[in-house]
This record gives C-alpha cells, sequence and structure tokens, in this order.
C-alpha cells in the first residue's frame, strides 16, 4: 500500500487511524495494491463579488470551484470533511461506483443524514472502474451550487491513454450563479412549502466560478488559459451548472470528445458540446490558430417552453491566449458561428447522437443482450394535492414524477431503513409501468393525467439482474424539458433514444448493443425517450434521479435498493462506526444561527 500525503494537513494522523481501522475492516481492498490519499475539505462561508455585488456562499476550503482530487484508476481515497458551515450538508461522488460501500455515497435522506455544523465525517471514495474524469458535489437541497469540484482519474500506472497523450490539460467547470447566496436553500424551502412553481432561478453561468468578459465587474477575474502554438490539450470539462443544459465551444477551435462520464468515448470531431448538469466530457483541442486571443464560450441550451423567457441569457466566457510576441490590441474572437441559440435542438440531437464506447479490446463494452427486468417510466410535471387549500394553486402545487409518483423524503435515511429493517420508512412498490398509458407527448393533454401522488416508494431488485429501463418524456401541463438522469452506483449503457413515444416493437429494433455511450448521466429528449440497459452488480441503496434540481425538489427522484449476492464479495459491507445522526426538524438543519467569521473575497 502506498501513501499520498501530498494533500494532509495537521488532522491527518486522525484520519490514518479512521482509515486504517476502516481498511482492516475489509480485508478485500487489501489484495490490491493501490495508492490511499487523504484529504481534508473544511466547508465554511465566505464573502465574494459577482456581477458588483457582494454575496456570501458555502464553498470548500476557500475556493470555488473546490480543491481537485486527482488520482489513478484504482486508487482509494479518505475525505474528511469538516462542516464549518450554518448548516448540514453531505457529499457525494458523483459517476464514482463505490462497489458494495453505498455508505459513502451521499445523497441525504437517500443513503445518509446532513453532517452537522461544528462536525466532521470521513468518506471512502473508491475508484474502481472510473477512468478519465468525474467529480464531486454536495447532495442536500441545492448547495452543489457553490460546493463542487473535479476527481481526475489517471490510467493505472503502466497503463496508457487511448490517444496520443496531450502535450497539457486544462480544468473548466462551468457553474451556475444565484444571486440568494447561502440563502438560497432557505428561499427554495419557503416556495415549496406553498408548492409554489417560482423555486430559485439561476441569474448566470460561470466558468471556474467566474462569469468572464461580459458581465459587469467580471472581466478582470476572466479565466485565462495559455497555451503553445502547435500543442494538443486536454480538457476536462464538469458541468455543475444546476438548472439546464449547456452549449460550448470555443472561438475557431474544432473540439475532438475523447471521453465521458469517467469512460471513453470513439474520438468524434465537433465545433460545439451540448453537456447536461452532472455530466463530464474529455476533449482534446489542438492550438493550430493565428496566435492571439479566442473566447471559450458557454450558453444555456433552454428546454421549457419557449413562451418561458426568464432565464439567464448571459454568456459565461474564458480565454484561450496563446503565449508568444503579438499584438493584444484586438478583443478575443468570438465564436458567433459555432455557439448554438439557445432553443437549438437540431444542436443538441445532432451532438448526442453520435456519441459511441470506445468499445476495443482494452476498454471492452458489456451490454446486457438477456433482460430479465423491464421497466418503463414517465418523467412529467404533476399538479399534487394540497390537503388544508394552503398552497400557491389552492388546493394542489406543483410537482414531478416517475410514473405518477412523486418522491418523499422520508426523515431517516432509505439505507438505514433497508439496513436496519426499520419499518414505515419507505415502501417497495414502485411500479415498472405508469398507471395509464396515453399520448405521453401529445399537446393538450387532460389535466387529470397530471394528478400524481406523493410516496417514498422504491424500487427492488435482485443481485445480478439485466435492466432495461425506458424513461419516456411527457408533456403533461405543457412541460416537456430535458430531464438528464442521473444513477449511483451505477453507469449505465444508453442503447437507444428518439423523440415522440416509445413504440416497444419497432423502436428495439433500432438499439445499438454493439457501442453504446457507457454514461451515468444522460437526458430524456424534449417530448422523446431514452433507452438504457445496466447490470444489479453493485449491491446497495441507490438514488436515481433528475439532474436539474428544482425536478429532483419536485419529486422526480426514486431508489434502487439491489440485493446481496449468495457471497460476502457479492454483498454491501456493513456500515461505518459512524454515521451523522437524522435530526427531526430540517428547519434546525437549514436555518440554524451561529456567529462565524467570514472570510475575504476570492
Amino acid at each position: 500500500m502506498i501513501v499520498d500525503m501530498a494533500k494532509s494537513s495537521s488532522q491527518t494522523s486522525y484520519i490514518c487511524v479512521v482509515a486504517i481501522s476502516l481498511f482492516l475492516g475489509n480485508l478485500f481492498l487489501g489484495a490490491q495494491a493501490r495508492t490511499v490519499h487523504y484529504y481534508d475539505f473544511v466547508l465554511r462561508e465566505i464573502n465574494v463579488t459577482r456581477n458588483c455585488t457582494v454575496t456570501t456562499i458555502l464553498v470548500v476550503n476557500d475556493s470555488l470551484p473546490g480543491p481537485t482530487i486527482r488520482v489513478q484508476k484504482g486508487d482509494l481515497v479518505y475525505v474528511k470533511v469538516h462542516n464549518q458551515g450554518l448548516y448540514g450538508v453531505t457529499l457525494h461522488w458523483h459517476g464514482v461506483k463505490q462497489p458494495r460501500n453505498p455508505w459513502s455515497d451521499g445523497p441525504e435522506y437517500i443513503t445518509q443524514c446532513v453532517i452537522p455544523p461544528g462536525t466532521n465525517f470521513t468518506y471512502e471514495v473508491n475508484l474502481t472502474e472510473e477512468e478519465g474524469t468525474v467529480w464531486w458535489h454536495a447532495h442536500n437541497e441545492w448547495t452543489r451550487f457553490t460546493v463542487h469540484g473535479a476527481i481526475v482519474v489517471l490510467p493505472r500506472e503502466g497503463s496508457s491513454l487511448p490517444f496520443a497523450t496531450p502535450d497539457g490539460e486544462h480544468l473548466i467547470v462551468l457553474g451556475s450563479w444565484y444571486n440568494e447566496g447561502t440563502s438560497l436553500n432557505k428561499a427554495l424551502e419557503m416556495e415549496m412549502s406553498i408548492g409554489s412553481p417560482n423555486v430559485p432561478r439561476a441569474t448566470g453561468y460561470l466558468i471556474n466560478g467566474q462569469y468572464g468578459d461580459f458581465v459587469p465587474c467580471s472581466n478582470e477575474t476572466t479565466p485565462h488559459f495559455f497555451v503553445d502554438y502547435g500543442k494538443t490539450y486536454l480538457l476536462r470539462i464538469v458541468s455543475a451548472v444546476v438548472g439546464t443544459e449547456m452549449f460550448f465551444t470555443i472561438a475557431d477551435h474544432n473540439l475532438t470528445v475523447v471521453g465521458m462520464d469517467g469512460a471513453y468515448t470513439k474520438p468524434i470531431v465537433v465545433s460545439y458540446l451540448m453537456i447536461e448538469p452532472g455530466q463530464t466530457l474529455d476533449v482534446l483541442v489542438t492550438a493550430n490558430q493565428s496566435p492571439g486571443r479566442y473566447y471559450m464560450a458557454a450558453q444555456r441550451f433552454a428546454t421549457e417552453d419557449m413562451d418561458f423567457t426568464k432565464f439567464a441569457h448571459m454568456v459565461a466566457t474564458a480565454i484561450i491566449q496563446y503565449k508568444g510576441n503579438y499584438s493584444l490590441t484586438s478583443p478575443p474572437s468570438f465564436p458567433i458561428d459555432t455557439l448554438p441559440f439557445y432553443h437549438d435542438y437540431s444542436a443538441a440531437a445532432s451532438f448526442v447522437q453520435r456519441l459511441r464506447s470506445l468499445a476495443t479490446e482494452e476498454y471492452p463494452v458489456d451490454v446486457p443482450h438477456n433482460v430479465t427486468t423491464r421497466m418503463f417510466i414517465t418523467a412529467s410535471l404533476n399538479d399534487l394535492p394540497c390537503p388544508d387549500d394552503s398552497c400557491y394553486f389552492g388546493d394542489s402545487k406543483i410537482g414531478t414524477s416517475l410514473n405518477n409518483i412523486s418522491w418523499v423524503d422520508p426523515s431517516v435515511d432509505v439505507l438505514q431503513a433497508y439496513y436496519r429493517n426499520i419499518s414505515g420508512v419507505y415502501t417497495a412498490d414502485f411500479p415498472d409501468f405508469p398507471p395509464e398509458m396515453f399520448n405521453f407527448t401529445g399537446d393538450d393533454l387532460s389535466t387529470s393525467l397530471a394528478e400524481a401522488a406523493e410516496g417514498t416508494s422504491v424500487k427492488v431488485l435482485n443481485y445480478n439482474e439485466t435492466v432495461e429501463v425506458v424513461f419516456q418524456g411527457t408533456n403533461l401541463l405543457e412541460g416537456s424539458e430535458y430531464h438528464p438522469m442521473h444513477m449511483h452506483g451505477y453507469s449505465f449503457y444508453v442503447v437507444g433514444l428518439g423523440l415522440g413515444n416509445f413504440n416497444n416493437e419497432t423502436d428495439p429494433q433500432m438499439y445499438n448493443l454493439v457501442d453504446p455511450p457507457k454514461v451515468n448521466t444522460f437526458g430524456v429528449p424534449k417530448r422523446g425517450w431514452v433507452a438504457i440497459r445496466f447490470r444489479a452488480n453493485n449491491p446497495g441503496v441507490w438514488y436515481w434521479h433528475c439532474h436539474i434540481d428544482r425536478h429532483m425538489s419536485w419529486g422526480m427522484n426514486t431508489v434502487f435498493i439491489v440485493k446481496n449476492g449468495d457471497t460476502e464479495e457479492t454483498s454491501m459491507r456493513p456500515p461505518p462506526s459512524y454515521m451523522p445522526p437524522c435530526i427531526a426538524s430540517k428547519e434546525d438543519k437549514l436555518f440554524g444561527e451561529r456567529d462565524h467569521n467570514l472570510k475575504s473575497d476570492i
């Protein structure tokens, strides 16, 4: 076992004790030679200035984005989270399989409760199958808007990249900005409590924590990425955006996609990218233009009804700057010809349809062919009953659902309830099909179809089942949008997608079972469907949800419980000696007040 102490702090000795005890308690880890890394994440509020306004936000280690975890495939990471903020938090390791260990997966009320202010909790992050770029973020309410960072997973020692080694690399994290700052979750809960559709909306988008040149008081902090003429760079792009898909491009430069969600893809050359919230892309760019400055630009891909215009129209920018002696008198070139418009659905579809797994001998695909469990899940905007007529709409409130069930968080996390056989926390009756079949993508659908029930309903799978799920978007309440569905604990193969209603006789004939993209987050198209397959070989409790956070908060979520196999190696690990306690009141978590000191601007 090799130990990397580069990221340690004065509290490393404590972490070592915890890590060693966990390590010895799981002897299967000892069978592999691996590097073990230790990180300290300190969460606290700081003051920052964006768009000429000082705002208080919660960050990790005083930075936005937070620190990058850099490892090799197969490494083990312990992250000790010190919560010095005002309210409880959890962290999720997005795209990390976490074999047999949902205890460190992180989603609030699913695998744990929040880390209370003034306490700490150590996560074990086990990198096994992932290679490329994944990421981490907070997973309670919308805290992830400022609490997030990248995870770079390099090939194992002695292995090489499946493409020519780049001359350098740059990390690019796309983010959202909310003027509410640390009050964002309070504002969210206030709107949610009355069933209002008016949840907070992003006021802009960021590249590496900054707006860029086209927002007041921002051009002095615009990120610059310096390149040498003729050299090729790997861009590791993370979409930490909270509520929308994004288009991304660089003026006058082609982009070659070589990886997605911690897995390699067949190289495709494009002039722009469409990236969904939660996704990551590994992209090569060659500095082969005239030495100068070129804008990197990111703009929202708006998939709501085109009549809805109350979204941020700002373009986030950074600058690719060639090294050398040349005049800087002219402004950087802007990608006016390659940045798609807000509502360019054909541009989005054209990009997505070209994605393929690498599917080589070294990086094979394992698409299940003999499916044992089939599910057809509708993703909808809904009306939910409001028992006391106190809601925004009187007797109903806004919601979202999967198969007409709108998720309700329990008071005890599902994992604890499952492991300890605590009754009354959830029901194991999530349906394989919606209650009614209709023209899901039609216009003028009856409002009665939009009525849904609230519940904490989960799907239970046997170990090693092979599963196909077709997600069907609906236009109920004229609310059709893209839904980037994210599965915890797994990557899955996207074997098919299309517009309109899924046809279970003709559409499967067009499935790609040879080299479909292997991802952990993928969008259900507006008024369309997506079909995915996976093998249920990771026992535990795993969250499924839309990664547009307002949809998740309204209830577009469920949980898959995968039962243990017949051996210890195919069974969920026992819990660590300490898990954060579940508190009775959400308000205690969100709105507690205590004295604190704020660090200066970043």
